[in-house]
């Protein structure tokens, strides 16, 4: 729900009739009516391709193995055999949770390489519309800013709207690692902003890696944009029930699996994000730690207990966010259940004083973006709640003060 910045009003209405419409659809067609043909994608026809190829006169390892078993396969290789293998399936070990980062960057620069000089051509495609040949050329420069080289791209996939995460940080030497999960209307056109910078993915994740060096000069941080789940497009049927959240959760879980080294997690999650995050807690590692959630329309569950996760579970919202006025509830599947700021839900509340609506949670200078940042960093005796009393910090202990600027 990131880009709806509008009036709560309309907001509701636009939500109650999104439930309204869920309702016609299930009584007269079912489910089936959500779903089309499915055509090969550029992915999968890597993945395939993959599952054919050999390596030193051996088979490949399927590509659904544990992340374990492939990192200890990438292991065994030489760097000739690694580089051979991004180029020949670029697409397939990008996106391999296991594969190395740093082979998952340059496989990824190989595969944003191929979709440029795609959209390139399809920009001068007579057969194409005005309206598709534009789209391709702004495709086209994102894939042009992706590719450049201070940016670390840990998965990409364009089909269709497309998916991509990229990395704030050395991800193999961080001692903390956060995750940012946004929610409707994120692809790869709006991972990335030049206005209103700060809701977008990219901007998103750079504010909280800057706000976590300053609460920490010595802990090494990096920062995951992660929108590499199809989200829901604007307050519809998608944005009213789980069926995106869960299939993300899904992609998500494979990340956190997968992440290099050992060390704490901590998982950011917008909007619709926050219902992934909720759906994705159950199966998460024990290294993620903390789940905080901002804007949220609820997580998919009563309470906070009921997400079945031992990490600690921090909601925040700000005064003038209209996700307020939207109704916590879930019948029949539809709806994200109780909202994640009632005291009763039972998370730990925390102050998002200066967010400024629904969309401004990551913007520098808020408590929200403090806050986001103390939890990266595990400073939890910095962190400020949404009350006085200070009840969010309840029960914290072995919190870390060292370092702090």
């Amino acid at each position: 729900m990131t880009s709806f910045d509008t009036s709560p009003q309309l907001n509701v209405w636009r939500a109650l009739l999104a439930l309204a419409v869920v309702f016609v659809m299930l009584a007269t067609t079912g489910w089936t009516a959500l779903h089309g043909h499915r055509r090969t994608t550029p992915l999968q026809a890597s993945l395939a391709a993959w599952q054919h190829g050999r390596v030193g006169g051996h088979r490949l390892p399927d590509p659904d193995e544990s992340p374990t078993r492939l990192a200890r396969f990438f292991a065994s290789l030489t760097e000739r055999q690694s580089t051979g293998l991004a180029h020949r399936y670029p697409l397939a070990v990008g996106n391999m949770n296991g594969a190395p980062v740093e082979l998952r960057y340059r496989a990824n620069r190989i595969a944003l390489q191929k979709a440029r000089r795609t959209d390139l051509r399809r920009m001068h495609d007579t057969r194409l519309s005005a309206a598709g040949q534009q789209q391709a050329g702004r495709r086209m420069h994102r894939f042009e800013s992706l590719l450049r080289r201070d940016r670390h791209i840990l998965a990409f996939d364009p089909d269709g709207s497309g998916r991509v995460a990229e990395v704030f940080g050395n991800l193999d030497k961080a001692q903390r690692i956060s995750v940012v999960v946004p929610g409707v209307d994120t692809d790869l056109l709006t991972f990335q902003k030049t206005n209103r910078q700060y809701t977008a993915p990219v901007g998103m994740a750079k504010a909280l890696y800057g706000a976590e060096r300053a609460a920490s000069r010595t802990t090494r941080t990096a920062v995951i944009a992660w929108a590499d789940y199809t989200a829901p497009s604007g307050l519809g049927v998608d944005a009213a029930t789980a069926m995106r959240a869960e299939e993300g959760a899904v992609r998500l879980n494979a990340l956190l699996w997968a992440l290099p080294g050992n060390a704490p997690v901590s998982v950011f999650c917008h909007s619709y994000g926050s219902v992934l995050c909720g759906v994705a807690a159950r199966a998460m590692p024990r290294r993620v730690t903390d789940i905080a959630v901002a804007a949220s329309p609820g997580m998919h569950a009563s309470q906070a207990s009921n997400l079945g996760t031992p990490a600690r579970v921090w909601a925040m919202r700000d005064a003038d966010d209209w996700i307020q006025d939207v109704p916590y509830l879930e019948v029949g599947g539809l709806g994200h259940g109780a909202d994640p700021v009632s005291r009763a839900f039972g998370a730990r509340v925390l102050s998002a004083r200066d967010a400024k609506g629904h969309a401004g949670y990551f913007e520098p200078g808020t408590d929200s973006l403090r806050n986001f940042a103390d939890i990266g960093v595990g400073a939890y005796d910095a962190v400020r709640c949404a009350h006085d009393e200070g009840g969010c910090r309840a029960g914290l202990s072995g919190v870390m003060t060292a370092g702090r600027a």
